[in-house]
């Protein structure tokens, strides 16, 4: 097993466990822009903002939403 797997065009690999920053990004602003977050960033650090200004912050895209939820569910 190499791990990697065939991605878009002919003979492109992507390591089996790498993260489509742009796929997750956008999945991210689709999901939370109702809820108040915007501008998500994956700049070695998963970031997006509140409507209030703060950032929150994760090491993985799991980590970020887990914050986000948590900030959003004290807004309420």
């Amino acid at each position: 097993m190499s791990g990697t797997a065939k991605v878009g065009t002919a003979g492109e690999r992507r390591a089996v466990f790498a993260i489509d920053q742009d796929a997750v990004l956008a999945a991210l602003g689709e999901a939370w822009a109702d809820g108040g977050y915007h501008a998500f960033s994956a700049d070695g650090t998963w970031s997006g903002i509140s409507s209030a200004g703060q950032v929150l912050a994760g090491a993985t895209p799991y980590e970020l939403d887990r914050k986000i939820r948590a900030h959003w569910q004290a807004r309420q």
